[in-house]
This record gives C-alpha cells, structure tokens and sequence, in this order.
C-alpha cells in the first residue's frame, strides 16, 4: 500500500470524502495463484513467486487498494501453526490445519505459542523482511499487522461445532481457552509492529463471530477483539466477518472497530443503521456469483443497483462482500472499477 493510499484510506474512514471514490479488496491466496497462473502450494513455498504475483496485481490495478498490501500469509494454517496443529497441503486448493484438542475440557493442554518462534509465524515475518526492500522500491509499505481472530484460531484448535458446544456447556474453560489464545494474538500483531514500524493498522479476521447468538457475543467476542484492536495505538482497526453479521454489527464501535468487511447477503443500508455513521463500511457487491461468476455487464449493472440502493458516499471503501473469491478476472475487476468512478461521483 502506498502512503497516497493510505492517507486515502485514512480519510475516508474518518469521513472525509474525496474527489474519486475510494475500491479496494482483500486479497490473499484464495484469489492471488489463479489468477496469476501459479500453483497455491508454489505461491506459499516461493517467496519470489508470492512477491511477484502480488507484484502483478497492484501493477494491473494500480488505482485499487488491496489489503492488507503484500499480505505473507499460509491461509488459515498460520496461526494454528504456532499451536502445533498437523497442516495438510494441496498443489491447488488451500492448506488444512487440523485439530489438536476434540473437547473444551482439554483447554489446559493448550500452551500459549511465542510468535516470534513458533510454527509457521517466523517464516511469515522473514519474507516480509526478505521483500521489504523490493515492496518499498514499488513505493509501498507494509501498513497493517494482520491477524485471525480469536473464535476463528479456536475453531481450527478444536473445531466449530465443539466450540460452539463448549460456549454453552463449559464457559470457563471456554473463556480459557480464547484468553490464551487472545494474549497470544495481542503478542503476535505487537510482534508485527516492533518488525515493520511502517505498520499503523490492525486487521483482524473472524467469521465465527458470525455464527453465535447476541449474549455469546458479548461474552465470548467483545471483550477479547477489543483487547486485540488495543494492542497498540493503531490509526485504523479493520475487522472482517463476512458470515452473519447482524448480532455483530452493534457492537463494533465497543469492540474498537473502525472499518468493517461483511457478508454481501446484508445490505449496505442495514448494516449502516446498525453500526451507526461513525464505522467506514468495506462492501458489498457479492463476491462468488456476481463478481467471480458474473459477466464483465451483470457486474456493472449489480455494482450500479448496489450504489444506487445506498445512496451514501461517505465513509465507503467499495468492495465486494468478504474477500476476493476464487476465479475474479481481470475484467470483472475493471467493470467494477469503472461503474464505481462512473456512479458514485452521482450520489
């Protein structure tokens, strides 16, 4: 990300409104090796092939945000890594971390992690300090610390429907068990920062906050993301949760939350009531079945319903609902791109 990008982002979700609109995507390994033509087992084992296939996408979209900007990641192995968790790798679909425990009784066997030795978290942070020389001669920096969030590690620790069990059966060691691992997260993005002093934001990702009741996730979410989007003056708190995020949404400003990613299946509007006027919003074209599987056209004229349905400019970062799917082409990106300079300037 480039400080013009950045200062961009930075005003726009403090509400300012700029003289073009703002498009970004989070992008990872979902999206990057297809589209580039490479193997996702060769995007994750060669540091060259990831740095110029990230390389490839801001040069082909040079006035789009990709976030979180050069992202070194081993999709959702990462973090579990660090816990022991067994990761099973494929040449062309994303890797798996199994389980390590099968019941929230097991918690106590769970050892908080050292981020700056464990599992796969020291290769993440030394391909970035590999390439740091190479992304800052585009003109980039490494502007976020990024990170899973704390319902999300637990769920590949022990799976989604024990722990869903274990926040009704068993609250005390369920709150064990995301205190580990939420002390745990607070080291590695603090980790993150004392590496890369270019970082000034947070992104935190968890979907799991989408699939627990309202009393659950003021028990078991709140407290522990807030505490996650404090674990240092950060000048932007972005959290993403592109499962149902209707329980969620009111409380992002108590969880700190500044900018936020949901499911495209909420419209902007609705989201917007219940967050209130002070969170940016990041969305929300859907993602598999129009942006990926739509034409070039059925992009442009859902993009113009979605901005037109809205009706509001101010604090938008236009995106697609979740992160950019498998299969977006290069066209569909561009339509996007051009319907949102053409119709926002509108409003």
């Amino acid at each position: 990300m480039t400080n013009k990008q950045w200062n961009n982002l930075l005003k726009t979700v403090r509400g300012e409104i700029l003289d073009k609109p703002v498009t970004g995507f989070i992008i990872d390994s979902p999206w990057i090796p297809g589209w580039a033509g490479v193997s996702t087992l060769n995007f994750y084992s060669s540091e060259e092939t990831w740095f110029q296939t990230n390389k490839k996408a801001i040069e082909t979209f040079p006035d789009t945000i990709f976030f979180p900007g050069f992202w070194s990641e081993f999709g959702m192995c990462s973090e579990p890594s660090a816990f022991g968790a067994k990761m099973v790798w494929n040449d062309y679909s994303l890797p798996h971390a199994d389980k390590i425990i099968s019941d929230i009784s097991e918690v106590g066997n769970i050892k908080m992690p050292n981020p700056k030795t464990d599992g796969l978290l020291p290769f993440l942070i030394q391909r970035l300090v590999n390439y740091q020389k190479p992304i800052q001669d585009m003109g980039h920096e490494i502007k976020f610390a990024v990170a899973r969030g704390p319902l999300n590690i637990a769920s590949f620790l022990m799976g989604t429907s024990e722990l869903m069990m274990g926040f009704m059966m068993d609250p005390e060691n369920s709150h064990k068990l995301l205190k580990t691992i939420t002390d745990f997260t607070v080291q590695w993005v603090q980790h993150q920062k004392e590496m890369f002093p270019s970082i000034e934001g947070i992104l935190l990702l968890d979907d799991i906050v989408g699939f627990i009741g309202d009393e659950e996730c003021r028990e078991y979410a709140v407290p522990y993301i807030k505490q996650i989007f404090n674990a240092f003056d950060s000048k932007l708190n972005f959290f993403h949760n592109d499962a149902q995020g209707l329980i969620s949404t009111p409380y992002l400003k108590e969880m700190g939350v500044d900018l936020f990613n949901f499911s495209f299946e909420h419209s902007m509007k609705e989201i917007r009531e219940l967050a209130g006027p002070e969170i940016a919003l990041i969305g929300n074209l859907p993602p598999r079945d129009v942006l990926a599987a739509g034409t070039p056209e059925q992009v442009r004229e859902e993009t113009r319903k979605m901005v037109r349905e809205f009706g509001d400019k101010n604090r938008v970062i236009w995106s697609c609902g979740g992160g950019m799917p498998h299969d977006v082409t290069t066209e569909n990106i561009n339509a996007f791109k051009e319907t949102i300079d053409e119709e926002v300037p509108k409003l």
